[in-house]
C-alpha cells in the first residue's frame, strides 16, 4: 500500500483528506502517463455512483484528463465492475471509478484499473503518488493534444447486456426482491430482473446524493430479510455502494453470506464438472462451517489475506475459478476480474432454478460456527504477533480445538492492532480460548 492509495483506491472523506485537487493531479498523471507510454492519446472510461462528491470527483478527473491530452469516456452512474467490465472489452487504456463502496455519503474514493478491468499494479499507483506530491513533472497539451469528454452511457447498456446474456434461465414466475443502497445499482439490477422475466420488488432507490448506504442495502441486511418475508418473496438480493458485492436472503428471511455463495455455486459446478481444480478460493476470514460444509462434498480450498485483490491473485496464479468473501465479493474469473454483486445474484438464480430447489435448502449445509473476535491495541503488530509465547498460546488453542474450530490471530492492515479470533462450538468457548491468548499479549507487556 502507497501513502494514498490501499488495496481499495485513495478513499477518504471528501474534501478533506481525499480532494478534488488530488482527483485534478490523477487524471493529469494517467491521461499524460498513457498518451507518453502509448504515442498515442489516451483513452479513459470514468464511472461514479450516487454520492454528492462523485459530481466534484468526475469533473476533476475530466479536467485532469483533457488537460494531459487524453480523452475521458464517461458512463455517469454505474457499478465498479460495469467499469472494470467495460476497460477490458472495450479496450481503454484505463478505468476509474469514482466510490466508496459501503462507506457514508461523506466518504469518497478514487479506484484505478488497468486495460484489463484488474486493479492498477502499484508501480503505477507509486508513480501517481509522487506526481501527487510534487516529485514528477507533467506537461501540458496544448492546441489540439487538448482533450475532450465523451458521453459514454452506450458503455453502461452494454453492460447491461452482457448481464442479461449470462443467465441461461427465463426468471418468469419467480418474486425478487433487490436492495440497491441508494447506490450505483439502482438503475440497472431492476433492468436486468425485467428482462429476464421475474416479478421485482426494489427498495431503496430513490438516491439524492446523501442517502447511499444509509441505513440499507448489504450492511443493514435486516431491511431486506423483513422486506422478503413480509411480500412472501421468493429470494433477496442486496448490495453495497458500488455494487460490487451482494449479500442473499432466503424465501423465510435468513442472510446468505458470501461464504453460503462458494459452497452453493462452487457445488453446482462441481457437479457440472466445472469446478477447474476442484477448489475455491476463500480468505482467512471465511467461516469455519463453510470449511465443513466443503469437506464433506469434497471440495477443496485455498485461504488468501482478506481482501478481493489477494482473492483475484490468487486465482490468476492457479486457475481456480471462483473465489471471494464472506462480505459478498464474489470473483466468477471466467467472465469478470472483480466482485460484481448483480452477477453473483444471477448466478445463484441459476442455481435455485437448475436445481428446483428453495435458497434455504441449497444454504442448508453450510452451518455458521459462533465467533468472537476482539481487537487488542499493542505498542508494535510485529513484536506481539511473533513473542514465542504468544505463539505458544495460540498453538494451545489450536491443538485443544482440533477439527472442532479454529483460532486466527492477525494484524490490522490500517490500525495498531491484533485481531484474535475464535470459531467453536459455542459463543463461551470462543470467549475463553479468545480471552486467554489475549491475557499472554498483556502479560508479555504488548499492550499499548
Amino acid at each position: 500500500m502507497g501513502k494514498y492509495f490501499g488495496t481499495d483506491g485513495f478513499r477518504g472523506e471528501a474534501n478533506k483528506n481525499l480532494t478534488f485537487e488530488h482527483a485534478i493531479r490523477i487524471g493529469r498523471f494517467l491521461g499524460w502517463y498513457y498518451g507518453a507510454r502509448l504515442g498515442k492519446k489516451a483513452k479513459v472510461v470514468i464511472g461514479k455512483d450516487t454520492r454528492r462528491s462523485s459530481y466534484m470527483f468526475e469533473y476533476a478527473l475530466c479536467t485532469g484528463l483533457m488537460a494531459s491530452g487524453a480523452d475521458a469516456y464517461i458512463m455517469h452512474v454505474t457499478t465498479t465492475p460495469s467499469v472494470a467490465y467495460i476497460t477490458r472489452v472495450d479496450d481503454f487504456d484505463c478505468g476509474i471509478m469514482i466510490s466508496a463502496s459501503h462507506n457514508p455519503y461523506y466518504d469518497n474514493g478514487i479506484k484505478l484499473l488497468n486495460s484489463f478491468g484488474e486493479k492498477m499494479d502499484e508501480e503505477t499507483i507509486l508513480k501517481v503518488e509522487d506526481y501527487i506530491d510534487g516529485k514528477i513533472n507533467v506537461p501540458l497539451a496544448d492546441r489540439h493534444e487538448i482533450g475532450r469528454t465523451v458521453d459514454y452511457v452506450a458503455g453502461r447498456n452494454r453492460y447491461i447486456g452482457f448481464l442479461i446474456s449470462m443467465s441461461k434461465f427465463s426468471f418468469k414466475g419467480i418474486k425478487v426482491g433487490l436492495d440497491v443502497a441508494n447506490g450505483a445499482a439502482w438503475q440497472i439490477a431492476k433492468g436486468v430482473f425485467d428482462a429476464l422475466g421475474a416479478k421485482v420488488y426494489v427498495m431503496n432507490d430513490q438516491p439524492d446524493g446523501y442517502n447511499i448506504n444509509t441505513d440499507c442495502g448489504s450492511t443493514h441486511i435486516e431491511h431486506l430479510q423483513k422486506f422478503v418475508v413480509e411480500n412472501r418473496l421468493d429470494v433477496g438480493f442486496a448490495y453495497d455502494g458500488d455494487a460490487d458485492r451482494c449479500l442473499c436472503v432466503d424465501e423465510k428471511g435468513n442472510l446468505v453470506t458470501g461464504d453460503h455463495t462458494l459452497y452453493i455455486y462452487g457445488l453446482y459446478m462441481k457437479e457440472r464438472g466445472k469446478l477447474l481444480n476442484n477448489k475455491v478460493v476463500t480468505t482467512v476470514m471465511s467461516n469455519f462451517g463453510l470449511y465443513k460444509a466443503l469437506d464433506k462434498v469434497g471440495i477443496e480450498y485455498e485461504k488468501t489475506k482478506v481482501g478481493d485483490k489477494y482473492v483475484y491473485e490468487n486465482m490468476v496464479q492457479t486457475g481456480n475459478r471462483i473465489g471471494g468473501e464472506q462480505s459478498g465479493h464474489t470473483i466468477f474469473l471466467k467472465y469478470e476480474t472483480t466482485g460484481d454483486g448483480i452477477l453473483t445474484s444471477l448466478k445463484l438464480m441459476e442455481v435455485m432454478i437448475a436445481k428446483n430447489k428453495p435458497m434455504s435448502e441449497l444454504a442448508a449445509p453450510v452451518v455458521f460456527y459462533p465467533q468472537v473476535l476482539k481487537n487488542v491495541r499493542v505498542k508494535s503488530k510485529p513484536d506481539a504477533q511473533n513473542d514465542p509465547d504468544v505463539q505458544a498460546a495460540v498453538k494451545k488453542v489450536a491443538d485443544a480445538l482440533g477439527d472442532t474450530g479454529r483460532i486466527l490471530v492477525r494484524e490490522s492492515g490500517t490500525e495498531p492492532v491484533i485481531r484474535v479470533m475464535v470459531e467453536a462450538g459455542t459463543n463461551e468457548i470462543c470467549e475463553k480460548y479468545v480471552d486467554s491468548v489475549i491475557a499472554v499479549i498483556r502479560e508479555k507487556g504488548h499492550i499499548a
